[in-house]
């Protein structure tokens, strides 16, 4: 199993918490479940973290079989649905957001 990543580094502007989060549940979460062959997505909203490390808003984790498989999802309609669904966030926080793929290692 391999798990692509997004991270949102930054700091959303007073007051645009609940619009920033709103679109993400609302808006992309839907999309992201319906690109081809997802298995599972999860969303984490740091609560705390070690002392010096970037600010993290929100961590996305988007499980697929094989890395062909993240590769036709990344090339899908749907792609290019959530990338515009996720144009106005860049209005409510300052930052950046990036991607990781993992490879499962361990069942437990």
């Amino acid at each position: 199993m391999f798990t692509r990543s997004a991270i949102f580094e930054g700091v959303i502007h007073p007051g645009k918490e609940d619009e920033f989060f709103d679109i993400i549940e609302n808006n992309l979460l839907p999309i992201w479940r319906r690109m081809p062959h997802v298995t599972d997505v999860r969303l984490f909203r740091p609560v705390a973290q070690d002392d010096g490390t970037p600010d993290i808003i929100l961590v996305q984790q988007i499980d697929y079989p094989t890395l062909d498989a993240i590769d036709e999802a990344l090339s899908s309609p749907q792609r290019d649905e959530a990338v515009a669904a996720s144009e106005p966030l860049a209005a409510l926080y300052e930052g950046r957001h990036y991607h990781f793929v993992y490879e499962k290692l361990t069942d437990s």
